[in-house]
């Protein structure tokens, strides 16, 4: 599976392509820099990227602004709803490589200071991109914090993503109001995901996937340095 291997493609164009409207500067005299992020909610490498993502954005804050913005994908779109344990899962599907799989995945998270939890459940991923596309309506540092969310509670609490409550709960946590209700009508927000999906994520071959001003486009957990060479080229080719 792509998305359980570092990938290492970053793709940078020319000093003369142009790019979106979002890399003009802004008010504060600040260059816009617009992320979009395709990703699935049980994809560790995502939850890596995603970190490696907030240090050079920190890095980078005083020099430039931020809009990011999270797509769906599916890594398994037929993944029973009712879940299946994380360990059996990864053992029918990777057999004896999920045992050093699970052991280098402890190992990255260390290195970020989280624990890498593979107790609970995992299985369809449907509700929790249900909710991040409807988190981004309402705003998308919402949305953004609550992919944070998400992430910690499967990845190091041993949650499972299916889970309404879990879902609801972490949408509360981040200040989203209405998440139950919504997420109680399984077809609320389903042709948005989808209309989402075939627009960011179509010809994706894994995840995570980040495209930088519509132009620069980086696959993988990266490093955060490659994230903030990335910044200086979306920068420079916006000139």
């Amino acid at each position: 599976m792509r998305s359980l291997s570092l990938l290492t493609s970053l793709s940078i164009p020319s000093r003369n392509t142009r790019f979106m409207a979002q890399s003009a500067g802004n008010s504060d005299g600040k260059k816009l820099i617009q992320i979009d992020i395709s990703s699935d909610t049980v994809c560790p490498w995502c939850f890596v990227g995603k970190k490696n993502l907030d240090k050079a954005i920190a890095s980078a804050k005083d020099q430039f602004d931020f809009k990011i913005q999270w797509h769906p994908y599916f890594l398994n779109p037929s993944a029973p709803k009712e879940g299946i344990t994380k360990r059996e899962f990864y053992e029918k599907k990777f057999g004896s490589q999920s045992l050093e799989m699970a052991a280098r995945m402890t190992e990255v998270f260390r290195r970020l200071g989280l624990e890498y939890d593979l107790s609970g459940l995992t299985g369809n991923t449907l509700n929790s991109h249900r909710l991040i596309t409807w988190a981004g309506n309402h705003g998308l540092d919402k949305q953004n914090a609550l992919v944070e969310e998400l992430f910690v509670g499967y990845f190091t609490q041993g949650k499972y993503i299916g889970d309404s409550k879990f879902l609801a709960q972490a949408a509360a946590k981040v200040g989203l109001e209405g998440a139950e209700e919504f997420l109680e009508d399984p077809n609320k927000g389903v042709a948005e995901v989808h209309e989402d999906l075939a627009k960011y994520s179509t010809g994706i071959n894994g995840v995570p996937h980040f495209v930088i001003n519509g132009e620069i486009k980086i696959s993988g957990g990266q490093p955060p340095e490659v994230f903030l060479r990335a910044f200086q080229a979306a920068a420079s080719n916006a000139n």
